[in-house]
């Protein structure tokens, strides 16, 4: 039987400025920033141009900023705005909403002086946003009774945990050897197992009705969730035990799984709305990675950090802008369908990705290779804030014409 969906609630009225009257306005503005500069700073630190105080080597502080910076601001964003369409409940909005922009910023100024405030202060700073957050959605969940999204909760709580791991790491508390970040990109690459084997044939599925297609994705089965299973698994033993046979091989059951998955979409059908093909290339992205993983696990005819960047920048990355895009544009009343604008981000994210994963291939050309996918990231996202930016922080159009509750379905 299909979820009965509910409509997201009316707002309350707020003296609060329009950007802390929706969950994904301060949030998305937040990732868009900072997946630019955060990389930026981290190239500028590497290359000598500028020494921040931070705990550690600037590539640890670049993972940690990537994943618990900009990625967790996107999840935010998203899950604080698709929490009252699952619940029927009011949004977080004014002082709430406030509080945990500035628990963001905070964790943000301290991981960057993190050797003056010493490393327990950072990581008590750091931890406060994502455990404020997980707070926030799990009381709206459970108030709401709306228990098949608990799961979400769970992988809140899961990207957290790596966090305070990082943090006990860097305080000299415990050795993992790069646990933490593995087990936040695990719980990350489940969160686009699951929301995105939602969202990604939902609306392909209702644009295709639209145009009177034949055949329509096919329908959640036991593939989908095998692949969501297999995914859990496959990354909770990549994260413990990066090396070895089964790790090998339960990651390329993971992508195997995937492929069989996203052809079930009808993806080929999409080419002509980029808000629809960019969902299909993320996900092929997250399949992709897995593969990469497995290959890399198993053998040395790629390195790991290939893998490892076809998550981030290429699935993270681009599951990131599109979903944000889509959620920007129906929720404040604009139509949903991308311009060359947005159009041309989902390229240059994916043009950074396969730039990163080439680099990690060659010797000759390395450096050529790192500074171009680094530009090709830093314009995807500012080709967003110059479309979607002025949206999230004006009123919404006084003829509503695009679907909003669509958006965070």
């Amino acid at each position: 039987m299909p979820t009965k969906h509910i409509p997201i609630p009316r707002y309350k009225m707020t003296v609060w400025p329009m950007l802390f009257t929706q969950g994904f306005r301060p949030f998305f503005l937040l990732a868009g920033l900072w997946a630019p500069a955060g990389l930026l700073l981290s190239l500028a630190m590497l290359l000598g141009f500028i020494d921040l105080p931070i705990i550690g080597a600037a590539m640890s502080w670049h993972a940690h900023e990537m994943l618990f910076g900009f990625v967790a601001a996107a999840v935010a964003g998203f899950v604080l705005t698709a929490v009252p369409n699952w619940t029927g409940r009011l949004p977080l909005q004014g002082a709430p909403l406030a509080i945990l922009v500035v628990l963001w910023l905070a964790g943000r100024l301290a991981m960057a002086f993190g050797d003056t405030l010493g490393a327990v202060l950072t990581g008590a700073i750091d931890a406060a946003f994502l455990v404020a957050l997980i707070a926030a959605v799990a009381r709206e969940i459970i108030v709401g009774g709306n228990w098949r999204n608990l799961p979400v909760v769970g992988a809140l709580t899961g990207l957290a945990t790596a966090n305070l791991l990082f943090h006990a790491e860097a305080a000299e508390w415990i050795g993992t050897d790069g646990v933490p970040i593995r087990l936040g990109l695990a719980v990350i690459a489940v969160l686009v197992a699951l929301i995105g084997g939602r969202i990604v044939p939902s609306f392909t599925r209702n644009a295709l009705a639209k145009a009177k297609e034949d055949k329509l994705p096919a329908a959640m089965g036991p593939l989908d969730a095998l692949h969501l299973a297999v995914t859990v698994v496959a990354g909770l033993i990549w994260a413990a035990v990066p090396e070895g046979v089964i790790t090998g091989a339960a990651l390329l059951l993971a992508g195997g799984l995937g492929v069989l998955r996203l052809l079930r979409w009808r993806g080929v059908r999409t080419f002509g709305e980029p808000l629809l093909w960019s969902l299909h290339l993320g996900y092929l992205w997250l399949v992709c990675a897995q593969a990469l993983l497995g290959i890399a696990v198993l053998s040395d005819a790629i390195p790991m950090t290939a893998g490892i960047h076809a998550l981030t920048a290429g699935a993270f990355g681009t599951m990131i802008l599109a979903v944000m895009s889509r959620a920007t544009l129906g929720h404040t009343g604009r139509p949903l369908s991308a311009g060359a604008g947005l159009a041309g981000a989902y390229l240059l994210v994916g043009c950074a990705a396969a730039l990163r994963i080439a680099a990690t291939l060659t010797e000759q050309a390395t450096d050529t290779l790192l500074v171009l996918s680094a530009a090709s990231w830093c314009a995807a996202f500012l080709a967003f804030l110059a479309v979607c930016g002025p949206m999230l922080t004006r009123p919404r159009p006084k003829v509503e014409t695009g679907n909003a509750a669509s958006a965070a379905r």
